[in-house]
């Protein structure tokens, strides 16, 4: 797994990069690494920071993940960073042919059910894919603040995380692509080829604004009490 944190997270509104901000008591960081690391049969894992956060190594030392190493090798960019992380999973032993799953830190509500669905679904396939969700509202193109035209939301998907692709035909495709491509199936339809897409869920969605948070809180919130409810015993 690569999760790519060099991101400052300005969209947020926090002083520090969001993956760190508190959600239920822990950095949004944490509940990411935790849902891979309810499957145990996933393999090694990279966190790529920028260069200078001294943060990751803090918050790793309070929870710990034996599953995942840091990297402080991120660039300016997401292909970059995504780069710098599949060349250090290469340094620890991840083989080209192995599958390798990239995730954003920011979805944070992501959950091993999710993960293992893309696995089942991907594993076996000549390309590889992504978790998606399709359209459900209208779309529409504008000019500043005015509606120049509606497209059909028909056959359109929302793109989600975790990706999962061929250790070699990610990187070679991150490499011959441009440094602006917002998520690794970008790079993998660049070389002329077709993700799968795998129907996921809208809770698992980026926390990029500050209203955000708000809603990621009370997602936990409510898991937290369904998991708290005694389970019904049939009599």
């Amino acid at each position: 797994m690569v999760i790519p944190c060099a991101g400052s997270g300005s969209r947020a509104g926090a002083a520090s990069p969001k993956q760190y901000l508190p959600l239920a008591g822990v950095p949004m960081v944490v509940h990411t690494l935790r849902a891979f690391a309810a499957l145990p049969g996933l393999g090694q894992g990279v966190i790529v920071v920028a260069p200078q956060d001294r943060e990751m190594a803090e918050v790793i030392q309070q929870y710990p993940q034996e599953r995942f190493v840091i990297s402080p090798t991120g660039g300016a960019t997401r292909a970059q960073s995504v780069l710098a992380g599949l060349r250090a999973l290469q340094q620890h032993g991840v083989k080209e042919n192995e599958w390798v799953m990239v995730h954003d830190a920011a979805r944070c509500l992501l959950t091993p059910a999710l993960i293992e669905k893309l696995w089942l679904a991907c594993q076996y396939d000549e390309v590889g894919g992504l978790l998606a969700l399709p359209v459900p509202d209208t779309l529409k193109i504008a000019d500043k603040d005015r509606v120049v035209s509606t497209l059909s939301r028909s056959g359109k998907w929302l793109a989600q995380t975790p990706q999962m692709f061929r250790h070699s035909a990610l990187t070679q495709a991150l490499l011959h692509a441009s440094d602006q491509v917002t998520d690794e199936a970008s790079a993998i339809e660049a070389m002329g080829r077709q993700p799968r897409l795998v129907s996921a869920a809208a809770f698992n969605f980026k926390v990029t604004y500050p209203e955000d948070i708000q809603l990621a809180e009370a997602v936990l919130a409510s898991r937290s009490t369904v998991a708290a409810k005694p389970q019904e015993t049939t009599p």
